[in-house]
């Protein structure tokens, strides 16, 4: 028997609906528009590719978008002087710098991030807001792709309170952000990695098994529960037009209760909480 496919198409429509209305309500009761600042360093196909998105979806729930194009050659104090000044602009209430940077400033990304102000850091990587999520508190930015998973998982009614969630991954932007919110959510949580011992049997154990490892059809379908839910974070290009996950679909379907398909799945909704990110950034600057 085929298992449920969480479209994220479908969820991710739904939470920009959401996101929509949220925009009027702040419009119509402080006279305030969120606004997002995104800048791209460079002519990466890929990056402008998903610039474009952003902007064409923040038009699509009402938010104020600014797309800023900086050369190739910036140096790391030109590209932290225009986040300065992003971080005193009131009209901006989210501010996003596309990753990956050009090569001569990759190194210093740390440093970059760092500088933007925690309460416009709608990526969720500042370590203000790593450090709110680790310790549970709801005021800080949650990193989009981890905070669209959560929010399908309750969307679809998943059970998450007492569950074993397993993560395959250990990543600052998916697995660990992952892990900090199924735990908030009661979930009894194991974060795998490349050391880990019998994966196998552990991934077999899961009631919520989260695929973030970066590797094709890594998760093959005797690491499955039966009727576990499946979530894979995956986007690999295995030929020109072809992406496939980190799990192997074709034969996880016949095993898993309900999985993400790759394309269709969890990158849609990632887009999406970038806009609810935004609007939580205009609230919180707002009560400031």
């Amino acid at each position: 028997m085929s298992a449920q496919i969480l479209s994220g198409k479908i969820f991710a429509s739904e939470f920009k609906e959401e996101a929509k209305k949220q925009v009027l309500a702040l419009k119509e009761q402080y006279n305030i528009t969120p606004g997002l600042a995104v800048i791209i360093v460079g002519e990466n196909p890929a990056s402008k590719v998903y610039v474009n998105n952003k902007h064409r979806t923040c038009e699509e729930v009402g938010i104020y978008s600014e797309v800023i194009s900086m050369p190739a050659d910036t140096t790391k104090e030109q590209l932290i002087a225009k986040i300065d000044e992003l971080n005193y602009r009131q009209e901006i209430h989210g501010i996003l710098v596309q990753l990956p940077l050009p090569e001569a400033i990759a190194k210093e990304e740390a440093d970059i991030l760092n500088a933007i102000c925690p309460l416009k850091d709608v990526d969720g990587f500042h370590p203000v807001n790593v450090g709110k999520l680790m310790i549970g508190q709801d005021d800080g930015m949650i990193p989009c792709t981890p905070y669209g998973c959560l929010k399908m998982l309750q969307s679809a009614k998943i059970n998450i309170d007492g569950a074993h969630a397993v993560i395959v991954g250990r990543s600052n932007i998916v697995g660990k952000p992952m892990g900090q919110l199924l735990l908030a959510q009661n979930a009894t949580v194991t974060i795998c990695h490349s050391h880990t011992h019998n994966l196998k049997e552990i991934c077999r154990s899961a009631d919520i098994l989260v695929a973030a490892v970066g590797r094709p059809h890594f998760i093959t379908a005797d690491m499955i529960k039966p009727g576990a839910t499946v979530i894979d974070v995956g986007i690999n290009r295995i030929a020109p037009k072809k992406l496939v996950g980190d799990v192997d679909f074709d034969n996880a379907v016949e095993v898993a209760g309900a999985i993400t398909p790759v394309p269709g799945g969890v990158g849609l909704l990632t887009i999406a909480m970038l806009m609810q990110n935004t609007i939580n950034a205009a609230k919180l600057q707002l009560a400031k």
